[in-house]
């Protein structure tokens, strides 16, 4: 399911709700890179058209893993 708000997966035989505002990355896809979502190991899924990769621990408790954007000393200002 994807809706306004974000998309539900499924991954190891659980759900979970991915949030645009948890995984911005996700908000201006196309569907057809969105659903390409695949096991990066034991531990992990990516979107490899979008080069996001998540823990899933962080799907079972995001508030654990706060988004943080760091700054590059290369970013334009």
């Amino acid at each position: 399911m994807i809706n306004a708000q974000g998309m539900m997966l499924s991954v190891l035989g659980q759900d979970y709700f991915v949030s645009y505002n948890r995984v911005p990355w996700l908000r201006n896809a196309r569907v057809s890179s969105a659903l390409n979502v695949r096991m990066a190991g034991p531990n992990a899924i990516e979107w490899p058209e979008l080069d996001v990769d998540l823990e899933i621990e962080s799907l079972k408790h995001p508030e654990r893993y706060p988004l943080v954007m760091k700054r590059s000393p290369l970013d334009v200002i």
